[in-house]
C-alpha cells in the first residue's frame, strides 16, 4: 500500500485539555500534579517526537498552558461541545494536512502512536481512530486537515458524538490490543495514584 501520510512531517499533533474534569472534582486534569510534574508534561514528552509540532486545546489557565511553550487554542463554540469542539479549533489553526489528536490524562502514549495510525491510511481523507480495551478510543484519532468544514456542520448541526461524526467518513481502526494499559485515562484521584505507582515501577 502506498503511503499517504509523511509522518511527523505533514503532522501536527493537538493535546485535548479543555474539558471540564467532572471526575475529578472539578480540576483542571492537565496540570493536576503525577510524577512531581504536570500530567499534560508526559504527554507532550511522548507526543512531541511523533509530529512536526504541537498546540494544546484548553479553555481554562490558558496562560499557564502557553508556559508549556505551545500555542494554545481554545474552543470558538460558545456551548460545551466536548472533545469536538477542541478538535475543530486545532483543525482551524493546523498548519499541516493531518491532525493527530490525544487526550492530556494519557501519560503513557506509545512512542509509536502517530506512525501506527499513519501506517493504516489508504487515502487523503480517511480518518485513522486508535482500537483498544475492546472498543474504539475515538479522541485518539489522526484526521485529515481537510475535514475541518465537514466538522463545523456536523457541530452547527448539533452534533456531539465522535463516532458519528467519523461515521461520516472513511474510517480505519488501528489495534492497540497489546498496549490498552496506554489508553487507560486518569479520570479520577484513584487513577492518578494507580498511574504514580506505575512510574515508580518502571523507574
Amino acid at each position: 500500500m502506498q503511503r499517504v501520510v509523511d509522518a511527523p512531517s505533514t503532522i501536527t499533533g493537538l493535546v485535548l485539555a479543555g474539558g471540564q474534569g467532572s471526575r475529578m472534582s472539578g480540576l483542571d486534569k492537565g496540570l493536576v500534579t503525577l510524577a512531581n510534574r504536570p500530567l499534560i508534561t508526559h504527554v507532550l514528552e511522548r507526543l512531541a517526537p511523533q509530529v512536526d509540532s504541537i498546540m494544546i486545546s484548553a479553555n481554562r489557565n490558558t496562560e499557564t498552558y502557553r508556559d508549556f511553550g505551545h500555542p494554545v487554542v481554545t474552543d470558538t463554540l460558545h456551548d460545551y461541545a466536548g472533545p469536538l469542539a477542541g478538535i475543530l479549533s486545532g483543525l482551524a489553526r493546523c498548519a499541516t494536512p493531518w491532525l493527530v489528536t490525544a487526550p492530556c490524562d494519557c501519560p503513557f502514549l506509545p512512542h509509536d502512536f502517530v506512525a501506527r495510525l499513519a501506517a493504516a491510511l489508504d487515502s487523503e481523507d480517511t480518518i485513522a481512530v486508535a482500537f483498544a480495551c475492546g472498543e474504539l478510543q475515538p479522541v485518539f484519532a489522526l484526521i485529515p486537515t481537510r475535514l475541518q468544514a465537514s466538522l463545523a456542520k456536523f457541530l452547527a448541526s448539533d452534533g456531539r458524538k465522535i463516532t458519528r461524526w467519523f461515521e461520516q467518513h472513511q474510517m480505519r481502526s488501528v489495534d492497540f490490543a497489546l498496549d490498552a494499559d496506554a489508553f487507560a485515562n486518569v479520570n479520577t484521584i484513584e487513577e492518578l495514584a494507580a498511574a504514580e505507582g506505575r512510574l515508580r515501577a518502571c523507574d
